[in-house]
């Protein structure tokens, strides 16, 4: 399985990105899709998921201003940025858990990064 995410760049504060993360492959159903980010300097940590079990979750910093979503028919996760700071610079990634393999009955869960896209908000 590959992830090509795409939809960062040059945003001034309080501007909107929308990010995408295609996933390519024998894919069978998906698990859990999420969207991560990794500051300078910082570790990365999530941003918004639809998690395996349970509800929507957002990274507190974010609540009200992205907003995930997906579309299963095209194996694709999308990142609605809005009313971006310049805090929000990162190198965002795509992370899905995925059900793949040569037949069904052959599949297994399977954990894909995407390789990263730069957004940066800066005046």
């Amino acid at each position: 399985v590959q992830l090509q995410a795409s939809g960062g760049g040059l945003v001034q504060p309080g501007g909107s990105l929308r990010l995408s993360c295609s996933a390519s492959g024998n894919i069978f159903s998906f698990n859990a899709m999420s969207w991560y980010r990794q500051p300078p300097g910082k570790e990365r940590e999530l941003v918004a998921a639809f998690p395996s079990v349970g509800n929507i979750r957002y990274a507190e910093s974010v609540k009200g201003r992205f907003t995930i979503t997906r579309d299963d028919a095209k194996n694709t996760v999308y990142l609605q940025m809005d009313s971006l700071k310049p805090e929000d610079t990162a190198v965002y990634f795509c992370n899905v858990d995925v059900l793949v393999g040569p037949t069904y009955q052959d599949s297994y869960y399977q954990t894909v990064w995407g390789q990263g896209t730069q957004v940066t908000v800066s005046s």
